[in-house]
């Protein structure tokens, strides 16, 4: 006999966890589904960067949110799934949805959110023959600790919000901090953390790409990179002691693009939906980073917006005459017996 849960959610970052959680608020039956092998999806890139723009919160470490954002999904108990990727979904004769995966298991669910962030932990590597050899030394794609680099001479290519934040964090601790960006000036980031990083006293090296990794005597780790001028051509050397790349990830849209749903895509394979979170597919909603609509707030507090928003629309779908919205904590009575416990124990 099928299992079948209220509501599935694909990704626990923090759009699918706060999906979990309110979910449960509403009663539904909940599945959380995710690729990677831990929860908090890209938040595991940054665990050491403070977060500072979820309400209510002072700043803290990405890790410590993720710890604080899993407590709170697991309150009403989900069922969660890791190391499970979804690779295609179909509406059934009995309008159920069927979850396909990459192991051949089924899940099955009434409805669907899909919390897929800006795709699955994949980060794009350097484009240099033989760079692969020095991932075990000294070529990074994530910061897990900024100690590590501690004293260190850094290059770090890229300028999107990683790659910034990296930097920024960097600089009182390297030895120095140079920023390698193929473009003329920093777009993909907040202003205030641009402006905080050019008067760091980082040096940014702008129309310029890394086009060579030249090794220490031993071959083992990178000593010299080689970086181009993309307007003059020219070449010139920078010795290091470490090397982050930061290009971006590769977005896993074919659960999208060769869906047989006529979902409604972006040309960044974003689903455009509606305010209230829904997709152009009846039964499936979005939220967070792959979700796209005009009052869209990127933020993680946005995609706390988002997450109820589809839950509320979901809890509808499956009950028409249900309530639209959870009601508020201070007079939920699911909340009754966890008041007590919190405040006498």
């Amino acid at each position: 006999m099928r299992d079948v849960f209220d509501i599935t959610i694909i990704g626990a970052g923090p759009a699918g966890l706060y999906s979990a959680f309110y979910s449960g608020l509403r009663g539904l039956k909940t599945k959380i589904l995710d690729a990677q092998q831990v929860l908090g999806g890209k938040l595991n890139v940054y665990m050491e960067k403070m977060v500072w723009d979820v309400g209510g919160q002072p700043p803290l470490p990405a890790a410590q949110l993720i710890e604080q954002l899993v407590k709170q999904a697991k309150t009403f108990h989900p069922t969660i799934h890791l190391s499970t990727k979804v690779t295609r979904i179909e509406r059934l004769e009995d309008e159920t949805f069927c979850l396909h995966t990459d192991s051949g298991e089924k899940h099955y669910s009434k409805t669907i959110v899909m919390a897929l962030g800006s795709g699955i932990l994949k980060p794009q590597k350097l484009a240099i023959e033989g760079a692969d050899r020095y991932e075990v030394s000294n070529l990074h794609y994530v910061v897990k600790s900024l100690r590590q680099f501690e004293g260190r001479h850094v290059v770090i290519s890229g300028g999107g919000n990683a790659a910034i934040d990296w930097a920024n964090e960097l600089a009182p601790l390297a030895a120095s901090v140079t920023v390698v960006y193929r473009k003329e000036a920093f777009t993909g980031a907040h202003e205030a953390q641009i402006e905080q990083l050019l008067n760091s006293g980082v040096k940014c090296l702008f129309n310029t790409t890394i086009c060579k990794l030249i090794a220490d005597a031993e071959g083992q780790a990178i000593d010299r990179v080689e970086v181009k001028d993309e307007l003059t051509g020219d070449k010139s050397e920078l010795t290091v002691d470490e090397v982050i790349i930061n290009h971006g990830y590769e977005i896993d849209a074919d659960l999208l693009q060769n869906s047989s749903f006529d979902f409604e895509l972006d040309e960044y394979s974003r689903v455009i939906g509606s305010d209230a979170s829904e997709t152009s597919v009846p039964g499936i909603f979005a939220a967070g980073d792959i979700l796209i609509h005009s009052s869209k707030v990127n933020l993680i507090a946005g995609c706390f917006h988002d997450a109820a928003n589809a839950v509320n629309r979901a809890k509808l779908y499956i009950e028409p005459t249900a309530e639209k919205v959870a009601m508020v904590s201070s007079h939920n009575e699911i909340f009754k017996e966890k008041n007590k416990e919190l405040l006498y124990s």
